[in-house]
């Protein structure tokens, strides 16, 4: 994976929230750093970009809470 890919384009289809997109890859990498088992090869990589190709690939999903108004 080069350091353009996947771009943001592609990563806003699977999530249209940028905010929760960087979440997710957040705490994804901190999974990863912790001992998680990558879904993908790593080779390589750093946690931030397997977490972020992990995304890409839809192996990662969020489910994001839509708070609700009184």
């Amino acid at each position: 994976m080069a350091i353009n890919e996947p771009n943001l384009e592609e990563l806003l289809e699977k999530n249209p929230s940028a905010y929760t997109l960087v979440v997710e890859a957040s705490k994804r990498a901190r999974e990863l750093i912790d001992g998680a088992q990558p879904l993908v090869e790593p080779g390589k990589k750093k946690p931030l970009s397997i977490a972020i190709e992990e995304i890409n690939r839809g192996l990662i999903t969020s489910h994001r809470k839509l708070s609700e108004e009184d």
